[in-house]
């Protein structure tokens, strides 16, 4: 199923055996858990507890690319291994509208983490998508390619202040300007998905902040460079860049390189999840 921020590998929440094929599909850890997509605000209300500051995200950022991870209101609705035996749900209502239509005509949270295999660069077209796990999908819906390209950001708002679990295209910024400062992850970084310190990568070996490619490798170029095979943004637009992100590291790939060097991205707004994602590609992040 397609969403604004990357295609997912869609089954039943509370079904056990749907979500294990999930998780058999995409050959990835149960230890990590996967966001619960729901309709809209009324049917997260059901599956968590959201207090004051998760309304207030919920009413500026969905349907969107925020996820929200909260207090398990029903277990019943998010089964015990999608939440990988948590006492939290991630929740998220996607921005998509034909994400949304499935959601409404389905009626229940419907789990759908990125179509890729596990560690892999998620796939931002269906194309991509179906080339991944599309042998293990029963049905596909093609959205046309993804307009955010990053997976969406992961707030914690449990007791004590919210956290930030893992940065995407709601920035920092935004979020704060709202309810105030973040904390980093620290203790709840497990509450989220894409957190493992090898991630989102290619078969080729990644090295970041390059200014040129050494011989046989292929360069994610950033901003004015010349004539590059593979630039995620002439302009140096940073939302172009994350939207060009993982199929650009997939083109790359498919050339067969020595390694994949990227140039420098900058590090504020959606820099930090385009870093964030380029650092789990590389291994650098635990």
């Amino acid at each position: 199923m397609p969403t604004e921020t990357v295609y997912g590998l869609a089954a039943d929440a509370a079904d056990p055996m749907a979500v294990a094929r999930v998780f058999e599909a995409k050959g990835r850890p149960r230890f990590n858990p996967l966001i619960a997509h729901v309709a809209d605000l009324a049917a997260g209300d059901r599956i968590a507890v959201l207090d004051d500051r998760a309304r207030k995200l919920a009413d500026a950022f969905w349907p969107g690319p925020l996820t929200l991870v909260a207090p398990l209101r029903d277990p019943s609705a998010v089964c015990d291994l999608a939440r990988a035996g948590l006492d939290t749900v991630a929740i998220r209502v996607p921005g998509h509208p034909l994400a949304r239509a499935l959601l409404a005509r389905f009626g229940r949270p419907v789990v759908a983490p990125s179509a890729n295999r596990s560690g892999r660069p998620s796939p931002t077209t269906f194309a991509d998508a179906v080339e991944e796990t599309g042998d293990k999908a029963a049905a596909g819906l093609d959205g046309g390619p993804c307009l955010v390209g990053l997976e969406s950001t992961v707030v914690a708002v449990l007791d004590g202040p919210a956290r930030l679990l893992r940065p995407g295209a709601v920035t920092r910024a935004q979020i704060e300007a709202l309810i105030g400062p973040l904390a980093e992850a620290e203790a709840d970084a497990k509450r989220s998905p894409g957190r493992m310190a090898l991630h989102y990568a290619p078969d080729a070996p990644v090295r970041l902040n390059a200014e040129e490619p050494n011989p046989g490798e292929a360069f994610l170029a950033f901003g004015p460079s010349g004539d590059q095979a593979f630039n995620l943004s002439p302009s140096g637009d940073l939302a172009e860049a994350a939207a060009n992100l993982f199929a650009m590291l997939r083109a790359a790939d498919r050339t067969r390189p020595s390694a994949i060097a990227v140039a420098p991205i900058p590090g504020e707004g959606l820099g930090e999840a385009i870093n964030d994602r380029l650092n789990r590609a590389a291994g650098f992040v635990g």
